[in-house]
């Protein structure tokens, strides 16, 4: 028994870890790389619901290791990458600072979702995740692509403050979004699942587009969550 509910804490404990390396990595000026271990986070988040359902082993602790990984893979890790990206701009002083208090409203987001009864199948306001696939995926192709549009749209020393205080905002809303949770318990309805088909088309459209216009493929990514929200929006 306490070995099934050891595994998805190690798994939860493994987001945590490529969290931090992603943490080295921004410091490091490697925001490509950052991105990847937030990417191998993201999905070390995913797996530990599940195996957690598959296996029947919640657990308190489990709860609470899972906020704390997600506050610095999704919370602290992003800020970072914005702060590090608007630090390289010229004029930017204190203000590449300002983008840290997305680390400050995902950390309320986080806590609010351990407290809140209502977000067992979907979710109040924007996931940690997803906010944070938008700004690393942003930073990693304007390193990656520094000739690019977006690249020359955060040369400017409010673009990124901007985004923040918008993810900042959406993270702590009350505006329903679907989450891509399955398992027992977890059917969903008609307006779930054309919001899910949705997302997914959006997707797809953004990692054709980038493959046909030969550009890095974080852009795919950040055209992907970037629809997340609109569907959700709409």
């Amino acid at each position: 028994m306490a070995l099934r509910k050891a595994i998805p804490n190690s798994i939860t404990s493994m987001n945590l870890l490529c969290g931090v390396m992603g943490v080295i990595f921004t410091f490091n000026d490697r925001p490509d790389v950052a991105f990847c271990m937030m990417l191998a986070a993201a999905v070390f988040d995913f797996l530990d619901g599940l195996a957690a359902r598959a296996l029947d082993a919640y657990s308190d602790i489990g709860k609470e290791l899972d906020s704390l990984s997600d506050i610095v893979s999704f919370g602290v890790l992003p800020a970072l990458m914005l702060h590090r990206t608007m630090a390289g701009l010229s004029g930017a002083g204190i203000f590449c600072c300002l983008p840290l208090v997305l680390a400050v409203f995902s950390a309320l987001r986080l806590a609010k979702f351990n407290i809140d009864e209502r977000q067992h199948s979907g979710f109040l306001g924007l996931p940690t995740p997803a906010s944070a696939m938008i700004c690393g995926s942003l930073c990693c192709f304007v390193f990656m692509e520094p000739s690019s549009a977006p690249a020359r749209w955060c040369a400017t020393v409010w673009v990124l403050p901007l985004l923040a205080c918008v993810l900042s905002t959406l993270l702590i809303c009350e505006i329903p979004m679907f989450a891509m949770k399955f398992g027992k318990g977890m059917e969903a309805d008609r307006r779930t699942r054309a919001r899910r088909i949705a997302f997914l088309a959006v997707a797809l459209a953004g990692a054709v587009l980038t493959a046909i216009l030969g550009l890095h493929w974080s852009l795919a990514v950040l055209i992907a969550f970037l629809g997340y929200i609109v569907v959700n929006l709409i």
